[in-house]
């Protein structure tokens, strides 16, 4: 694939030339590789419509793929296969490229060339809360692939080769832990992988922190909060803590001042707290880069070699301007195992998609601008006998973060007497500096932004919080339980409907 002149200059081509050269590796991937290759896309995509892919607007005369599409059902049992990339032999064999390829480097080492880029060695998969999870496959190059986004988010994360990382996502076949561990095999430098809480527990991992002393913290918000509190209770020092690196969930601003205190009562000077957005049917992360304090982040720094991103409107389906919300569209330039065209995510970007140097960097790379939220993240609460209230669960979510005297909080949904047929509950669970403070800025923040009023606040300890919300026991720690009735079961609703949000988010 000629990558060459995009890869060498990704993060400072002036627009107007980084159009022409996306489109012209985006031409070549699906000639050479998508349409000969892939079961979906051969026949859903013509060969005669490619030379016509010139300008982004053109990306609109190609098909969109949803998460329903990748959905095993009973007319297609094997679905995700479809969207492998699977070379015939006998196709391979007779590519002049192939052929060429083998007189003159020999046929086994051509052979060997070939499962590098093809054979399948890892996986990893959607989090599958409202439907069954999707494996996404990885060849050997698209591990390399991974490894160059992870080098660039060491880079635009302003660290160093000399730092020690300290890697708290969970083992499991999810993008954020292993888009973590390429990271550092890329940029050369040293990263403990802990496992998370299901493995060593909260104390385990405060004894790594302690043992260590890293200069970069990975990993999810709230388990993150959680070890740098009870760090902080066993007077742990980390005077060399210089980033806090965020993905699996939403970072508002609350959360990165709450983290920062943390640090600060730890012995860290000045912490950079930097989010990431990462899905897995994108297979890799992108980051912000660090701001002056009192700034503000300038977004999330896509890699234009790699992937094209768009932004759309998610009831047309049309492209908006530059620096418009819209729903995130993502289409790789490289990839193989599994791979999705025009994948739309479901996400909505507040400031849509810029182009201009970054204010921070100086990077010349589109960047995603402004808080991201679910499409179709909406449930309806039934808190009246006759007439329901529309709650927006990515406000709900993080409705209490912004609030200064509260540490953890979970906001639990229920029916009243545990009775189907009763008007529903809510109740925050939360920790507080002081009760009545906290107690009052719960009410007004449900006031100001849900317009609703909680049933009843209980307050506990950081302990007591530790285990209601699931630390070290669960894969992503509870925000929102839903446990009323109707339910069938209990609900977590900090997960992603379609996805996982190693994100920012």
């Amino acid at each position: 694939m000629k990558t060459t002149r995009l890869r060498a200059k990704w993060d400072r081509l002036p627009p107007e030339e980084l159009e022409r050269l996306q489109m012209a590796q985006l031409r070549r991937y699906l000639r050479q590789v998508v349409l000969p290759f892939s079961p979906y896309y051969r026949g859903r995509i013509s060969r005669e419509l490619i030379p016509s892919l010139r300008r982004f607007r053109d990306l609109e005369q190609l098909p969109f793929t949803s998460k329903r599409d990748l959905l095993n059902s009973r007319e297609y049992p094997a679905r995700t296969r479809d969207f492998v990339i699977s070379p015939e032999e006998t196709i391979l064999r007779h590519r002049p490229a192939t052929f060429l390829r083998a007189l003159l480097r020999g046929r086994a080492t051509v052979a060997q060339e070939l499962a590098r880029e093809f054979r399948p060695v890892l996986m990893t998969s959607t989090t599958g809360r409202s439907t069954d999870p999707v494996p996404f496959l990885y060849s050997a190059h698209d591990l390399e692939i991974l490894s160059l986004a992870g080098k660039r988010l060491m880079e635009i994360g302003d660290s160093r080769q000399e730092w020690k990382h300290l890697n708290l996502f969970p083992y499991a076949p999810h993008l954020a832990f292993w888009q973590a561990h390429y990271a550092s095999l890329g940029f050369g430098t040293f990263c403990l992988g802990t496992g998370g809480g299901k493995t060593m527990g909260t104390e385990g991992n405060v004894r790594l922190l302690d043992k260590i002393k890293p200069d970069v913290l990975i990993g999810m918000p709230t388990f993150i909060y959680h070890v740098l509190q009870h760090a902080v209770e066993e007077e742990v020092e980390l005077a060399n803590l210089q980033r806090i690196v965020l993905g699996g969930e939403k970072v508002p601003d609350g959360v990165r001042r709450k983290l920062k205190a943390l640090a600060a009562r730890l012995g860290s000077g000045r912490v950079d707290v930097i989010a990431t957005y990462g899905f897995t049917e994108a297979k890799m992360a992108f980051p912000e880069c660090p701001y002056p304090s009192g700034g503000q982040p300038s977004g999330y720094h896509l890699y234009p070699d790699i992937g094209i991103v768009e932004v759309i409107d998610p009831e047309t389906g049309r492209q908006v301007p530059d620096g418009h919300p819209g729903e995130i569209v993502f289409t790789p330039l490289d990839s193989r195992g599994t791979a999705v065209i025009r994948y739309r995510t479901g996400d909505i970007i507040e400031g849509g998609i810029v182009r201009d140097s970054c204010p921070h960097c100086s990077r010349l790379v589109p960047r995603l601008v402004g808080k991201i939220s679910r499409v179709s993240d909406h449930r309806r609460m039934q808190l009246g006998k006759v007439k329901g209230t529309l709650v927006d669960f990515n406000e709900l979510e993080h409705l209490l973060d912004n609030c200064p005297s509260l540490g953890q909080w979970i906001i639990e949904l229920r029916k009243l007497h545990d009775d189907p047929l009763e008007v529903d509950e809510l109740v925050v669970h939360a920790e507080a500096i002081d009760e009545a403070t906290g107690r009052s800025e719960i009410v007004r923040a449900f006031r100001n932004g849900a317009e609703i009023n909680p049933n009843a606040i209980e307050f506990h300890s950081p302990e007591d919080m530790r285990e209601l919300q699931g630390v070290g026991r669960l894969l992503k720690e509870q925000k929102i339980l839903d446990n009323r009735p109707t339910t069938g079961r209990p609900v977590v609703h900090n997960e992603r409907d379609t996805h996982e949000h190693e994100v920012q988010h």
